[in-house]
């Protein structure tokens, strides 16, 4: 379970992201990956639109990086903003190790840009939407498994996945999971994401699976009130007399 170094053609520092800073004073950090195709702003954004507030918190900064533009093969090679290249949008396909492994280089050093601010890795959470949920369970699971938790709403993980793979290998220290999906999501499918849910918890990992009837591929109210409730869980503010 190695970090990852630092030796790729994209750094952190040349990720585009948008924050919302806390209220008060900082003391962790949530990275929150958008889905492909979006950026950082739009995913800030959406989640404004539907909570009609930011994403905010008196002791959090949220970060909402926007992935490098790549060749993306599900849109016949099209440009995209996407954390790495799938053979095909499905469960059975095998993963594209090479650009998921890639941007685990790169998104180590925008959490140790974190550490070195002074929040401690136990203070940090990833998580992300639909890709980017799959990209955070990969950093979490495979190179950085001291963070405070993961999220992944309306994401999956390849049946074949080497995350599962390293879990088998090395079952220990493993940051609790937060997972969610509507039931009538046709992109990612409900089944898909509870059978990740299911092969993680069956390897050790703690989680919780929150289901939405008629929810599509998609963010919601309730989800993200329930999302909001688990961050301030896992990152309670710390007190002068915890200090």
């Amino acid at each position: 379970m190695r970090a990852p170094g630092s030796h790729v053609g994209v750094m952190a520092a040349s990720l585009s992201r948008c924050v919302v800073s806390p209220a008060g004073k900082h003391s962790a950090s949530v990275v929150f990956l958008h889905g492909s195709g979006d950026t950082g702003p739009g995913i800030k954004s959406w989640i404004r639109e539907v909570l009609k507030n930011d994403l905010a918190f008196s002791h959090i900064k949220v970060i909402f990086p926007t992935a490098p533009a790549r060749p993306y093969t599900p849109m016949n090679g099209g440009i995209s903003n996407v954390w790495f290249d799938r053979h095909k949008i499905s469960i059975d396909s095998p993963e594209h190790l090479d650009s998921v492994n890639s941007m685990c280089h790169v998104l180590t050093d925008l959490i140790k840009e974190e550490v070195a601010s002074g929040i401690s890795k136990n203070r940090i959470l990833l998580g992300g939407f639909s890709m980017g949920g799959a990209m955070a369970m990969h950093l979490a699971y495979r190179y950085h498994r001291d963070v405070a938790g993961v999220f992944a709403l309306s994401s999956f993980l390849n049946e074949n996945s080497v995350v599962y793979k390293d879990l088998e290998a090395t079952p220990q220290n493993l940051p609790e999971l937060f997972q969610s999906h509507g039931q009538a999501d046709e992109l990612v499918s409900h089944q898909w994401g509870e059978r990740t849910c299911s092969r993680l918890s069956g390897l050790g990992v703690t989680s919780s699976f929150h289901s939405f009837p008629n929810l599509l591929h998609e963010l919601s109210l309730q989800e993200l009130e329930q999302l909001r409730s688990w961050i301030l869980e896992k990152l309670p503010e710390v007190t002068a007399n915890a200090q």
